[in-house]
């Protein structure tokens, strides 16, 4: 590894410790946040109970609850499922026969 890429790297570890000691503030512009998708008003706006929307989406309903209760969040397919389907409501008729 190259000395430059490794003190970054090193620098970057350090400045990690020092935010979560508390030391020092994480910079704003620095925090990104990406918004995660309403399952419940999702799952609601299609007509479904947690059951079917599960189903649907190949997910158990304990996660689905989880999702709901934001015990949990969603990700990898699941999250691009659930922003498809917010974008666009009617790939659920698709969804539906599959």
């Amino acid at each position: 590894m190259e000395k430059k890429l490794f003190n970054d790297l090193l620098s970057s570890i350090n400045e990690m410790v020092a935010i979560e000691k508390g030391e020092t503030a994480v910079n704003p512009e620095n925090v990104h946040r990406h918004a995660i998708p309403d399952v419940k008003s999702i799952r609601k706006s299609i007509g479904m109970n947690q059951a079917e929307f599960a189903k649907m989406i190949g997910a158990s309903s304990a996660t689905i609850q989880s999702w709901e209760l934001n015990r949990r969040v969603p990700s990898g397919m699941a999250l691009r499922m659930l922003c498809l389907i917010e974008r666009n409501p009617k790939v659920v008729e698709t969804l539906r026969a599959i």
